[in-house]
């Protein structure tokens, strides 16, 4: 690597006073490069290294040096045994606990932003391996080549290994949609504008490390990082206030601006080269769907007062005015481009009636917009379509201002069809006249643009409960004097609603007597009903658990005049409701009206967020599993094309995980090219951030949802089935007498986690409960999550698995042989284990342990230690059922990374559990709030609210180690 030449060399520790610079005796606390072409060392080093002298700079070097000596602490942490661990650990915390308010603050902001540089560093990195791999393919080095959800290689490897032809892959694409669901859950804990001074970083830190820049622009590049790292460090990473529903909505819109709307074409054109590798000399159709967007933002009230009606119809207004503005920059580029002025005999005739319409009046909406001389056709017709757009725009900008229009509607395009018209005709002329490598240009990715986007940019699902539902039904019953709805049986709903779905009569008028939470409910399909029926996706349905919760939606949409009513789709949540959504589909699809009503097409959605939290990461994962496939046979029985809607989360809790893996791990014949999933919080990030991970989102996606189609994965042996049905109920109890049903596990959760103190972060609109007053079955699976990740101990995931594996191997000693087959041979079994392995690498016991040791009373202390002790038989036992000697044996490139990452969270765990005690103690807090960093009070220097009910300094030292250690850890919700 040209460039700058950086070692990473932590500090070695001596004296506070008398810090020396970085030298070669402490290389060894730093991992080695795993690959010749690993620079992640030589990146991470280049940015900390500009960090650290802007933190000298900025803080003086009394701070650089206490921040240099906790990380030389930490790393040896690393290696200590328990006694040596306990020492370091406390003199770690004592040179904390000496930091006052001002000092405290600026610490766990470095640190915090440190753990983010070494994010950019590994995203650089993962960016330049796979340049070089294409390269190295290029030059016919196959064994270079990539393999995880490439399209190329999943091509050849279909046509080579499975002998599928070329045409049998185009058609199966043509065929294939995998829609990408951005929701708003509350997991991403950076800010928005620190997010973009990231991807400046990122931009600075490939472009300096290029080899063919010169002396001139590499110190250009050096500078322009260091400010962008300096503005990052200066910026305050700490939500003030919650976002608002349309925040959240413009912060995941704007991704579509920056990455996905130029993205998307961009992907495709890679389809058609990967296509014509394999002897394709067809494009792809651009009206295929092959990757649609669809979005919760604004939708989802489960449990989020905050998303009222009003919200949902000017979301939805927001992403319209978006989509017109892209759309109306893409026509008149081409304009510029279609100067060409041979046309067809069709495109001439209607570049002749619009001239005749001109003739008559025609009227042109912007001064500078003239008539275009009619022998340059093309642009002719794209100023008309630029026109209408520019119209479209505008009504939209007035409603979403004022509610009204003086705009007609006959004036605007009302749907896309409307659009690719015009479009397509332009299509047609330039391929009739010789010019269809012009067609395939700008003109093919625009149309490709407005068929997966449309007018509405995204379709928005709405969201929820079934038990909102169940209120607004009691309240017609009751209206109709007809007794009481939640009283009657299921049956009997069924049948009362089916009798209204097939009649005309209204049920009610305005003079409903309703409460606030039904009549929301009810102007929530209202605004449906008002909206344009493009700007909807599907209705979701959370907790829903029998046929009628779906009936009840349907009437609802009915009752409420939606023109063309949403697709209903249940989602089964908690471990009994997935047991039993084949029978509850089953009874669905036996009634003849709704048979008929879906055209042989249904939507089902399965949680992984609470299924985990009700009973486990195994029992949940393997009850998942199992769902999908009956609920398929259940489709197929009643001819019905079922598609799957999987609520993964980003963390490993909620069914995160690498998505080539996790698509590769589905039952066979479960996705059959039609896939839908969340894409949630932080991972939105990580997906879509800069336009590499754009790119290799879409193509893991698309790749993985092929090779599942064209060559499913292993289905289970028998044998396996069975010891999974026997050992998951172990699993499942354990973790419910753990959670459940210990009497002192909830005192033991608030007290040994920040889980009380997460609201604060600000991260997201929707409360973190259900129900303010509820316990642990109330508390959401995100701050659950989010709160054993904060710990490092990470208990959601693995509780329950050592008891389940202990007791196959307690029954039979052969189970172990089994069990070991299961992981080698089975893409579902060893998927689930090297997630849990992976969390296993990033937890640790020990700082769990100082947790229990400074928050905990003294009557827990013994649960802790007995669930630490359970802890170290899971990981034992997960080690030897994949047959490891130690944690991430196979996956070195992930062990580096932890590796690099560890010191850093170390401390910002130590800091964090010694702030929470403080809290926790307001006696301990010092009255001092004067910093000698800086003359003014700790709360002036960083900008705190002063109403603040904690001492000086400590509520924001506590986000901001909460808020590094998430980036530390990357997968938190």
């Amino acid at each position: 690597m040209d460039g700058p030449s950086h070692s990473r060399q932590p500090p070695r520790r001596q004296s506070l006073q008398k810090m020396p610079s970085m030298d070669e005796q402490m290389r060894r606390l730093v991992p080695g490069k795993v690959t010749e072409d690993d620079h992640l060392i030589e990146y991470d080093a280049l940015l900390l290294d500009r960090f650290m002298d802007i933190l000298q700079d900025l803080h003086g070097e009394e701070m650089r040096d206490k921040v240099q000596f906790c990380y030389e602490l930490a790393s040896e942490c690393d290696n200590a045994d328990a006694g040596e661990i306990d020492a370091k650990l406390e003199e770690l915390g004592e040179v904390l606990k000496s930091l006052d308010a001002g000092e405290s603050i600026v610490f766990a902001s470095s640190l915090s932003h440190m753990l983010n540089l070494t994010n950019l560093a590994e995203e650089v990195q993962i960016a330049f391996r796979r340049r070089v791999k294409l390269k190295k393919r290029e030059f016919g080095d196959e064994n270079s080549a990539i393999t995880e959800s490439d399209l190329e290689e999943t091509f050849r490897k279909l046509v080579n290994d499975l002998k599928k032809s070329p045409m049998e892959i185009f058609e199966a694409l043509k065929s294939q949609t995998v829609d990408l669901v951005l929701t708003a859950h509350p997991t991403q804990s950076i800010r928005r504008s620190l997010l973009q001074k990231h991807g400046r970083i990122r931009n600075c830190l490939s472009q300096l490390c290029q080899k063919d820049i010169t002396p001139d622009e590499k110190q250009e590049f050096d500078e322009a990082l260091q400010r962008e790292i300096h503005a990052a460090f200066r910026t305050d990473e700490i939500r003030r206030t919650p976002p608002a529903p349309q925040d959240e909505m413009r912060a995941g819109m704007s991704y579509f601006h920056e990455t996905i709307w130029n993205g998307l074409p961009k992907f495709l054109r890679r389809v058609d080269t990967a296509l014509k590798s394999i002897g394709v000399n067809e494009t792809l159709p651009y009206s295929v769907p092959l990757i649609q967007f669809s979005s919760w933002m604004g939708g989802d009230r489960d449990g989020n007062p905050r998303v009222t009606p009003e919200v949902t119809h000017d979301v939805c207004l927001l992403a319209r005015l978006m989509a017109a503005n892209l759309h109306l920059s893409k026509i008149e580029d081409l304009m510029f481009e279609l100067s060409m002025w041979r046309c067809s005999s069709e495109l001439r005739a209607r570049v002749n009636d619009l001239a005749a319409a001109e003739k008559k009046g025609a009227k042109y909406y912007m001064e500078f917009w003239k008539p275009i001389p009619t022998n340059e056709p093309f642009r002719v017709i794209l100023g008309d379509v630029r026109d209408k757009m520019y119209q479209t725009r505008e009504r939209v900008r007035q409603l979403l201002a004022t509610g009204k229009s003086d705009i007609s509607e006959s004036d605007t395009y009302t749907s896309k069809e409307q659009i690719l018209e015009p479009l397509e005709l332009c299509y047609r002329s330039l391929c009739e006249t010789g010019d269809k490598p012009i067609a395939d240009g700008s003109l093919l990715d625009v149309l490709r643009q407005i068929s997966c986007f449309g007018l509405s940019l995204v379709k928005l699902d709405i969201r929820q409960e079934s038990e909102r539902h169940s209120d607004v039904m009691e309240a017609i019953i009751q209206y109709l004097e007809l007794g009481s709805y939640k009283s009657w049986s299921e049956e009997e709903k069924q049948s009362w609603l089916l009798s209204q779905l097939q009649g005309k009569r209204p049920l009610f008028g305005h003079d409903l007597p309703a409460s606030d939470e039904v009549v929301e409910v009810l102007n929530t399909f209202k605004v449906i009903a008002e909206l344009p029926n493009d700007s909807f996706g599907a209705y979701i349905i959370s907790m829903a658990t029998a046929p009628s919760d779906v009936l009840v939606v349907e009437l609802l949409q009915r009752e409420c005049h939606i023109k063309q009513p949403l697709r209903v789709v249940p989602l089964f949540e908690k471990l009994d409701d997935l047991i039993n959504a084949p029978a509850s589909l089953a009874r669905l699809f036996s009634i003849d009206w709704y048979r008929n009503k879906i055209n042989g097409r249904q939507e089902v959605m399965l949680g992984y967020s609470d299924s985990g939290k009700d009973a486990g990461r195994l029992s949940a994962a393997w009850q998942v599993f199992k769902t999908q496939e009956d609920c398929v046979k259940v489709a197929h029985q009643y001819g019905v094309k079922l598609t799957l809607f999987h609520g993964r989360g980003g963390s490993v809790g909620r069914g995160g995980g690498p998505t080539h893996l996790a698509i590769l791990s589905q039952p066979p014949d479960t996705i059959h090219g039609s896939l839908r999933v969340t894409i949630q919080g932080e991972v939105i990030e990580q997906s879509f951030g800069e336009e590499h991970l754009c790119f290799r989102t879409l193509q893991r996606f698309t790749a993985a949802t092929l090779e599942h189609g064209m060559q499913p994965p292993r289905a289970p042996k028998p044998e396996w089935r069975a010891l999974m049905d026997e050992i998951t109920p172990i699993a499942t109890d354990e973790y419910r007498n753990v959670v459940f049903r210990e009497p002192q596990f909830v005192k033991y959760f608030r007290s040994v986690t920040p889980e009380t103190e997460y609201g604060r972060m600000n991260i997201g609109s929707r409360p973190s409960k259900r129900k303010p007053s509820g316990g642990i079955e109330s508390l959401r699976a995100i701050p659950w999550i989010f709160a054993w990740t904060q710990t490092r101990f990470h208990l959601p995931v693995w509780l329950g698995i050592g008891s389940a594996f202990q007791y196959a191997l307690n029954k039979d000693r052969r189970n172990l042989q089994v069990m070991q087959e299961m992981y080698k041979e089975w893409p579902f079994f060893r998927a689930t284990i090297d997630l849990i392995e992976m969390v296993f690498a990033k937890g640790d016991p020990r700082i769990a342990a100082l947790y229990d040791k400074l928050l905990v009373s003294d009557d827990l202390q013994e649960f802790g230690n007995m669930l630490r002790s359970k802890y170290e038989e899971t990981r034992n036992l997960l080690l030897l059922v994949a047959g490891h000697s130690e944690i991430l044996q196979g996956n070195p490139t992930l062990k580096q990374r932890l590796k690099l990452r560890e010191p850093y969270i170390t401390v910002l765990n130590v800091q964090q559990v010694h702030t929470l005690r403080k809290i926790r103690n307001q006696d301990e807090v010092s009255e001092t709030s004067k910093s000698p960093i800086s003359n003014k009070p700790a709360a002036e220097l960083v900008g705190l609210n002063p109403t603040s009910e904690y001492a000086p300094g400590m509520e924001d030292t506590l986000i901001l180690t909460m808020k590094g250690i998430a980036a530390g850890m990357q997968n938190t919700g």
